[in-house]
């Protein structure tokens, strides 16, 4: 095959995601060239989908990288760990000093540390990006969330920002930070969106338990949601689904097993909460709530054994609950937003990455998954106050929450009382009310653990000084080391 064809980028993996990506970078008048393992696919996709337009074949890396313009880019989308390391492996014998590799799989941003530190000993520039928005996402516009190798973006940033979706005419693409940052925050948009999700979810629940309604009203009622402070790419698909009729015209959401997996990314999210000490509590229940949807079979047993209240039905208006359970869900939501962006702060500080936090939330305003009207308020907190330490104590959000308040505490009550499980929408509030606390019980945990282990406390009126009482008059007064628990 002739090599005179010089492409402006490669992409390695022609499964959906990739093809499409191609086909969008195409049509933003680049010219791509498609490698896959399997070289087969690259000739079928030459062939079909990518006929006649910009995208040119190869059948080896090799014959890839010298189609390639200097200084080469090159994208992987094959599946996240072993199989990046090994294509990283293959390439870099076949690259000169200055070439990008960039990774948009769903690394672990931990992965893309490591691989950020190895290609700079090789002379090789290395960029970690989050892709979001699935497969229409590819086609026609993602969220694109880069960080590595700060010198590679002036060599990436006009493909990326031009094939990027656009929320007010702005791409929702940036340089997110240094070496795992990219990573890091789509590791934190797939958090959100496990904990948004799961409220929908519950929303869905109440309504169906509670108050009986049948999966077209609660479309109808998404529908209208959808025109509120709710409207999201996650509530429009919810009345699609809600509204789907099977052949026999009955609700097809209403036969599918209630039991849900997932990819890991939630759970990751939950992982870097605790090693940081982060309260990131929705999205970590969020997880444990499709861990617990897994156990179907155990569940089906311990509803014939296990009893809860004599009904689930509410007596009260209907209307007026319904409005309750919207915002109940709003604010739920606020949470969820509030403690991701926690968790940023933290990495950042950890890490050292200058993370622009109203940029991430335009990032993620259009293209991809977790996409909302509600994320150009978080736009603007972050735009107003910079240095905000979390979204709750911006003026907007504390009037909606505090607008929120009294039909949040009024469907978490009434869950519990019906027996509803509600795990989000109830440690949502519980985080709520644990932040608003001057005082919390903690001194106590402090005091117990001083008994039983010597572990010193603080007194409030000498914090930063650890003594150790003789709680029981018994043994010496020698003290352990602290520790954070």
């Amino acid at each position: 095959m002739s090599t005179e064809v010089k492409a402006d980028i490669a992409l390695i993996g022609l499964a959906v995601m990739g093809q499409n990506l191609i086909l969008n970078m195409a049509d933003h008048g680049y010219t791509v060239c498609a490698y896959n393992r399997t070289t087969s696919k690259v000739d079928d996709f030459l062939g079909n989908e990518a006929k006649g337009k910009s995208v040119v074949g190869a059948h080896s890396l090799a014959e890839m990288v010298a189609k390639l313009k200097k200084p080469r880019r090159i994208i992987l989308l094959v599946k996240a760990g072993s199989a990046v390391d090994g294509f990283i492996e293959q390439l870099v014998p076949l690259l000169e000093k200055g070439d990008i590799i960039i990774d948009g799989g769903n690394s672990e941003y931990t992965d893309t540390q490591r691989r950020c530190k190895e290609m700079r000993e090789k002379g090789l520039l290395f960029v970690g990006s989050g892709v979001s928005g699935g497969e229409e996402g590819a086609r026609y516009g993602p969220s694109l969330m880069p960080g590595g190798h700060a010198e590679a973006w002036l060599h990436i940033k006009d493909i990326f920002q031009n094939i990027a979706a656009k929320a007010e005419g702005e791409p929702c693409c940036d340089w997110v930070g240094d070496d795992g940052a990219g990573h890091f925050v789509k590791m934190v948009h797939n958090g959100i969106e496990y904990g948004d999700m799961q409220l929908i979810c519950e929303a869905y629940h109440v309504m169906k338990e509670a108050l009986g309604l049948s999966p077209q009203e609660m479309g109808d009622i998404f529908e209208q949601w959808n025109k509120s402070e709710l409207d999201s790419f996650l509530i429009e698909i919810t009345k699609d689904i809600l509204q789907f009729k099977d052949s026999d015209g009955k609700a097809l959401v209403e036969k599918i097993l209630d039991s849900a997996g997932q990819k890991g990314t939630g759970k990751w999210t939950a992982i870097s909460a605790l090693d940081y000490g982060v309260p990131v509590t929705l999205i970590g229940e969020s997880v444990f709530a499709r861990c617990l949807s897994s156990l179907k079979d155990e569940r089906v047993q311990a509803s014939k054994l296990l009893s809860g209240p004599p009904t689930s039905k509410y007596e009260g208006d209907k209307k007026a609950f319904i409005e309750d359970i919207r915002m109940a869900l709003y604010a739920s939501k606020i949470i969820s937003y509030a403690q991701g962006f926690m968790l940023l702060r933290e990495a950042a500080s950890k890490f050292n990455w200058k993370l622009n936090y109203g940029g991430i939330a335009l990032m993620w305003r259009g293209g991809c998954i977790i996409r909302s009207v509600f994320l150009g308020n978080i736009k603007a907190a972050f735009e107003k106050n910079a240095s905000l330490n979390n979204l709750l104590l911006d003026d907007f959000f504390r009037a909606e929450i505090g607008k929120c308040q009294g039909s949040w505490r009024k469907v978490v009550a009434n869950a519990v009382l019906l027996g509803i499980p509600t795990p989000c929408f109830s440690t949502a509030l519980a985080f709520f009310d644990g932040y608003r606390s001057a005082v919390l019980p903690a001194n106590l945990i402090q005091a117990q653990r001083d008994y039983f282990g010597a572990h010193t406390y603080e007194l409030l009126e000498k914090p930063g000084t650890f003594v150790h009482t003789n709680w029981t008059g018994r043994g010496g007064n020698v003290s352990s080391s602290s520790y954070n628990a």
